[in-house]
């Protein structure tokens, strides 16, 4: 397993089984880009609105919960979901819900929002700021997870869809290494195959969660804003969650 595989939004049938085959899925033109644009502009105008996370590394607008578990304030991600989708609502109309849309025709039927966390939200990469010069960390999407969906390795998909991309790079890379019961990766890892996914506004990627991924590092004066829903199967159900 090495490669991307690109589809179109006209594709019939769920995604997921695609997946399954590869190591990302690019949905070319999941969202209309006049619909992204205006998201992309209700992020730049509130940035008030903006979480602040890794001392000014990145922003959100929602709270994503990895944030909050890595800088130790997971209460506080709790004690604000409500607050946190409004947010969303108010900044982008209309984003949580198409995300969810987006999470129902990957996995071809309906889904919902995981009880009691913020739903999907937007992640702000600053131009010039650290991943802009190094790229994001190399990590796994398993913090949401409960141990025992981990270690059934229960299914668990990323979906990020392109508000607006940087000038140049900012691509998302996924090697062929799944998850092994630890975040630790080795430097033999990063020579295993791997895909590198560029998209443009209103692009969907999707990756497995429990496979290796990165953000590569970009330039120009554009920040990098990007939509994310982490989906997972739960009790029976399809779950979502920021």
């Amino acid at each position: 397993m090495g490669r991307l595989v690109d589809v179109t939004a006209e594709h019939p049938g769920p995604l997921a089984p695609v997946l399954a085959e590869a190591l990302a899925v690019r949905v070319r033109g999941a969202e209309d880009r006049e619909r992204v644009a205006s998201w992309a502009a209700g992020v730049r105008a509130a940035r008030e609105a903006w979480v602040t996370d890794f001392g000014g590394a990145q922003f959100s607008v929602g709270r994503a919960w990895y944030t909050h578990l890595e800088q130790g304030r997971a209460g506080e991600y709790f004690a604000a979901v409500p607050e946190s989708d409004a947010t969303v609502e108010r900044v982008c109309p209309g984003l949580q819900d198409a995300m969810r849309a987006l999470a129902s025709r990957v996995v071809g039927v309906p889904v919902v929002a995981r009880p009691g966390w913020c739903g999907p939200g937007v992640h702000v990469f600053p131009a010039g700021a650290l991943v802009s010069k190094r790229g994001g960390d190399i990590h796994f999407d398993t913090e949401g997870l409960t141990p025992a969906h981990v270690a059934d390795r229960a299914p668990a998909l990323t979906l990020v869809l392109m508000l607006q991309p940087p000038e140049s790079g900012g691509e998302l890379s996924v090697w062929d290494v799944a998850y092994a019961g630890t975040d630790a990766y080795e430097d033999d890892d990063l020579t295993r195959a791997k895909s590198t996914c560029a998209y443009g506004p209103g692009d969907l990627v999707v990756i497995d969660g429990y496979r290796l991924h990165q953000i590569q590092p970009f330039s120009g004066t554009v920040d990098r804003i990007s939509a994310t829903c982490h989906v997972a199967f739960v009790a029976g159900q399809w779950e979502t969650w920021f």
